[in-house]
């Protein structure tokens, strides 16, 4: 799609979407233009039906100003956050609320086909209940465990599994109407993104890690993902090699819930998703809480560097594992603070995730919903 004028629609829609200017006064301040072109930028987006007039501001008293909002009962969006073993999809509204939401322990290894079926029959009954036929779907928003080409939408090689190889998740979703935008991601960076816009908005930069059966990290840097060339950026290696010379190692192949299944089935229990772990060593296990603990100091070492390169202001630990609380928090806590240089701990915050499991499909519909609210296809749409 051609860029647009500078003076499209978009631009307001983008602004007021933000929420940093809602009235008219707002918007003339941000923008500088005139207001008969504002008015007519107004008048697009009333008329599509994009925003809506939303009551009055007091004004310091003059006349209460009035005030536009996104139309968030316009549509539906579609929010899959897709783990290791477990996965969860919810229904959305344009705003990012979560309306309905279901999930279960499918995951990655049971391959895109189980995936995207049982996805489909899920949302299939969610839109039922809440009374919506699918035609009310404008976008669909996807994390997948594993590398996305930015660009393309089509997943990265090698994956965990080879059957996602190379995979163009649009390929699964033929049924939905042309129009509906599709958005994937990595599964981390849809959980950083909820996290950056609705769980830690007073931060800009942030690391944010996923513990599951595997480990992702992801980077934002002044409010957006950082996803790199290929969409690889923010995988962590393990910290200790036995020699300079020898290949960096994937941290999850050291400090993970994969490897504390391994780990406990050696010694006789049976666990199979990371959830299991957790209320394992909730429940007393002193195998699975030292287990817990180690990962997390691993983890937390390994995050020393990243923390130093890149100067945040929180690193923000999610997925199941983070649900062992302080054991496991504290453990990366400690260790990254005793190994980060001392100016980049200062005023560091390592906490748990603040949306807990509704991160990753709260992240999941704000990447559809930027694609779907993008400035130049909004101006472009109404220009229309």
């Amino acid at each position: 799609m051609a860029h647009t004028s500078a003076t499209g629609s978009g631009v307001v829609l983008g602004l007021i979407r933000s929420g940093a200017c809602t009235t008219r006064r707002d918007l003339l301040d941000a923008l500088g233009w005139s207001r008969v072109t504002l008015e007519r930028r107004l008048e697009e987006l009333l008329d599509a039906g994009f925003i809506v007039r939303a009551g009055s501001r007091a004004s310091g008293g003059g006349r209460p100003r009035e005030e536009f909002a996104i139309n968030r009962d316009l549509g539906l969006i579609l929010s899959i956050d897709i783990g290791s073993s477990h996965t969860r999809v919810a229904i959305t509204d344009l705003e990012g609320s979560v309306l309905s939401e279901d999930e279960a322990d499918i995951g990655l290894f049971d391959g895109p086909e189980e995936i995207f079926s049982w996805s489909r029959q899920v949302f299939d009954f969610l839109l039922r209940r809440l009374g919506r036929p699918l035609a009310d779907v404008r976008g669909v928003g996807i994390g997948v465990p594993g590398p996305v080409d930015p660009r393309t939408g089509r997943l990265g090689s090698p994956q965990l599994d080879p059957r996602w190889d190379g995979v163009l998740v649009a390929d699964y979703l033929v049924d939905l109407d042309p129009d509906v935008i599709v958005a994937v991601d990595r599964d981390v960076n849809i959980l950083a993104l909820g996290e950056a816009r609705f769980g830690w908005p007073e931060f800009r930069d942030l690391i944010v890690v996923k513990s599951g059966i595997g480990v992702g990290c992801a980077f934002v840097l002044d409010g957006s993902i950082v996803r790199g060339s290929r969409g690889g950026a923010g995988q962590l290696s393990a910290p200790l090699r036995a020699r300079m010379s020898d290949p960096l190692r994937r941290l999850e192949t050291v400090a993970s819930g994969g490897t504390i299944r391994d780990d406990l089935s050696e010694s006789g229990a049976s666990v199979r998703t990371s959830a299991e772990i957790v209320a394992l060593a909730n429940a007393g296990d002193p195998e699975a809480a030292r287990l817990l603990r180690e990962a997390g100091e691993t983890i937390g070492y390994a995050l020393a560097d990243a923390v130093g390169l890149l100067n945040p202001s929180a690193v923000v630990i999610g997925g199941n594992l983070a649900e062992a609380g302080d054991p496991y928090v504290g453990a990366i806590r400690r260790a990254l603070f005793g190994a980060a240089h001392p100016y980049s701990r200062q005023g560091l915050v390592v906490e748990r995730s603040r949306l807990a499991d509704k991160a990753g499909v709260r992240g999941g519909s704000a990447l559809a919903l930027d694609a779907l609210f993008d400035q130049d296809r909004i101006s472009e749409l109404t220009r229309r």
